[in-house]
Formats: structure tokens, C-alpha cells, sequence
């Protein structure tokens, strides 16, 4: 169980770190908490399963990679693990996952990747396929972003 010091831990790490020598040093200092016990419960939540990963997130346009396509792959269901752990490894796919396939869209695995251009993502997702033997796929490329933002939980 998380008590209000987690919560105000996570509610300060979901957002963007201070640009700082010792950014947890300056969120503890927000929390009323030392660096040390700050740093602890990050551990100790991620320990527990509470936080999952703490990672940067890329503005991949402003790293240069200009084009992104949700690829939607049509996978025989015995097989979404095996191809779901394959293509999650592929370092141009930054989401990967497994939905139930819906009346006319019998896709059921899907796979977000970033390329410098849309020739580039058509590739890469040549290229995963021929991995995976896996033939059925389609590019869904974003056309226009209206939002960007991690899940604000406290």
C-alpha cells in the first residue's frame, strides 16, 4: 500500500526532472523528504511492482525522426508472445502491444515506430516482418499530434 509520501514521490516524478546536478535532491527538498529517502522510495515502488519502468521520454520529431506509424499486424494468436517479444526488441519500436482483433479489423498486435521518413518506417517494418514471418500488416501513419503527455496520477 502506498502511503502520501509515495504519492507525492510519484506525483514528482511523472513530470519532467529539474534540469539540476542532483535533480532528486531538489524534488525531495519539494517533498519535505532527504535525497536519500526520496531515492529509496522510487526503489522500493519499482521493487513493488507500483512503478513499472522510469525512463526518458524522446520528442522524437525534435531527435530527427520525422515520420511514425502504428503498425498493426495480423498474428495467429498462438503466436503473440513469440512475435510480440521479437518486435518489442527492435530498437525503432517505442510501444508494443496486444489487442482482441474487432469485427472488420483483424489485427491484433500493434507496434508504434519511428523512422526519418515514411520510406524509412515502410523498411523497418519490411524488415520486422520478414523477422517474424508474419506477412498480414498495415502502416497507420500519425498524421497530426494534438497531444503528448504521460499519465498525470496524483
Amino acid at each position: 500500500m502506498i502511503d502520501e509520501k509515495d504519492k507525492t514521490v510519484i506525483r514528482l516524478i511523472q513530470g519532467d526532472l529539474p534540469l539540476d546536478p542532483r535533480p532528486f535532491a531538489s524534488l525531495a527538498e519539494q517533498a519535505g523528504i532527504s535525497e536519500n529517502e526520496f531515492i529509496g522510495r522510487i526503489l522500493a515502488l519499482k521493487q513493488a511492482g507500483v512503478i513499472r519502468r522510469f525512463g526518458a521520454t524522446l520528442r522524437h520529431q525534435e531527435a530527427g525522426f520525422n515520420s511514425n506509424a502504428m503498425v498493426a499486424w495480423q498474428v495467429p494468436e498462438e503466436r503473440i508472445e513469440e512475435v510480440g517479444t521479437v518486435l518489442s526488441g527492435f530498437r525503432e519500436v517505442t510501444h508494443c502491444y496486444h489487442r482482441r482483433p474487432q469485427r472488420d479489423w483483424t489485427y491484433n498486435l500493434y507496434t508504434m515506430i519511428h523512422g526519418e521518413s515514411r520510406e524509412a518506417c515502410h523498411r523497418i517494418a519490411q524488415r520486422m516482418a520478414e523477422e517474424v514471418h508474419v506477412d498480414e500488416y498495415a502502416l497507420l501513419f500519425s498524421e497530426k499530434e494534438f497531444k503528448k503527455t504521460s499519465m498525470q496520477y496524483f
